[in-house]
């Protein structure tokens, strides 16, 4: 089970501020959120919130290379 997973931000439509575009967001986990298509994300302000999930591709990276991707943001 991976300790963490990554998604792209491919749209940001009405959310300009909270998501940049191409940027890697970390996705948490959220079954409820996801039963309505929402992605809870860490987005710009540091603080998780729920998305539409279609803002987002989720990418597959070896877990070293997430774990350096999340240490340097």
């Amino acid at each position: 089970m991976k300790k963490h997973s990554l998604v792209v931000c491919v749209a940001n439509d009405g959310y300009e501020i909270s998501l940049e575009l191409r940027k890697l967001y970390e996705l948490l986990p959220d079954a409820d959120a996801a039963e309505h298509d929402q992605w809870r994300v860490i987005d710009e302000s540091g603080d998780d919130y729920l998305h539409p999930a279609n803002l987002f591709v989720a990418v597959a990276l070896p877990e070293l290379v997430v774990e350096q991707v999340l240490y340097a943001a």
